[in-house]
């Protein structure tokens, strides 16, 4: 059983079934429909929500325990995700495959698994799609409220901005504030959220 295994196990949802509330604020940018990936979805709060607005959910994560649970409250909202269990290390994200890609804080990903990542959401996007991201910046460590005690695997401006520069920025911002996600995060937090567009290809005469 691998540490996600184990922090999910029991019934309590670790960071609950409610969806982050930066996703759930984006829900105007979303398109009606469409597909979507929710990258290491976990037990599935934010996949579901994508879900319940009418998109094409793939959720990947590592975790069968948390997978299993994804599906126990996908059936309880009644919609249905298509669910993978993979190592994102070795996960081929593909190409222009989803409109919309949630990656709402990964950051259990060392600064060689994010730039694999990061690469792999840039492939991964239509022309048009859009990702959705959420994290915590360094100034979390101060607070131990949630995400990883290790500085590297945390965000900052200049590094977002650096990973997607081949994306359209339509939001970037950098603010503390209290939030309650289950008992995984919970209490004041320093978070960095981005909003960036695949950008549509040019048409030639």
């Amino acid at each position: 059983m691998n540490r996600w295994d184990e922090r999910y196990a029991g019934e309590a949802f670790l960071f609950g079934t409610a969806p982050n509330a930066f996703l759930a604020a984006q829900r105007h940018r979303l398109p009606p429909a469409g597909t979507a990936l929710a990258v290491a979805d976990g037990e599935g709060r934010n996949g579901v929500w994508l879900a319940e607005q009418g998109l094409d959910v793939l959720a990947v994560d590592a975790s069968a325990t948390g997978l299993a649970k994804s599906r126990r409250l996908a059936d309880s909202r009644g919609v249905t995700l298509h669910h993978e269990q993979a190592d994102l290390a070795q996960w081929d994200f593909g190409t222009e495959r989803f409109d919309v890609i949630a990656a709402i804080f990964v950051q259990f990903a060392d600064p060689v698994l994010r730039q694999r990542m990061f690469e792999g959401i840039c492939s991964a996007l239509r022309p048009g799609g859009v990702l959705l991201l959420e994290g915590y910046r360094p100034e979390q460590l101060g607070y131990g409220t949630g995400g990883p005690s290790d500085l590297a695997n945390l965000y900052t401006e200049t590094l977002l901005r650096d990973a997607f520069a081949t994306l359209q920025i339509e939001h970037l911002a950098s603010y503390d504030i209290e939030i309650h996600e289950g008992s995984g995060h919970e209490g004041m937090s320093a978070l960095i959220d981005l909003v960036a567009r695949k950008p549509q290809r040019c048409i030639g005469p």
